[in-house]
């Protein structure tokens, strides 16, 4: 299998298995789903994570996230009709990015980062909704700099 269709494979496997179970699956583990080497799978998580695809945990090959979903629990979480029931998101933005990527509407559990008030939201006819302001610390051109700040 040539690089680029192990990275397809790899990425497809990753966010299939996000969806369907709410889990990230270990590389070790997607290889022998899909009958491929550990070796190689690895180095697609690294590859996919270099390219922003994906989130690894700090010197891990655990994910942290492949956006706009969250492979742990967050403070934003997304219900939708689509599939499973509901998905974290690593963050607000990324809470209205799973209904959009699975065209669905949604309910978002959310609250004020500094009050931890609810703030009612979501998406309703491929709309958003909700009173709530999403404040960005760092601008969009720098969200990479450090992921997990951001």
């Amino acid at each position: 299998m040539d690089d680029e269709t192990l990275l397809r494979t790899v990425r497809l496997a990753i966010y299939t298995a996000i969806q369907q179970r709410g889990a990230a699956p270990a590389a070790a583990d997607l290889a022998s789903a899909h009958h491929l080497e550990v070796r190689s799978v690895e180095e697609a998580y690294q590859a996919l994570a270099r390219s922003h695809v994906i989130v690894l945990h700090a010197g891990a090959l655990d994910i942290w996230s492949a956006p706009p979903f969250s492979a742990v629990p967050t403070a934003f979480r997304t219900h939708t009709s689509a599939g499973r029931s509901s998905w974290y998101a690593p963050c607000a933005w990324d809470a209205f990015g799973i209904p959009a990527a699975l065209g669905s509407d949604a309910r978002i559990e959310a609250r004020c980062a500094w009050s931890a008030e609810p703030i009612p939201c979501g998406v309703q006819d491929g709309r958003a909704y909700g009173t709530g302001v999403i404040h960005l610390l760092v601008s969009a051109a720098h969200f990479w700099d450090d992921i997990f700040f951001t």
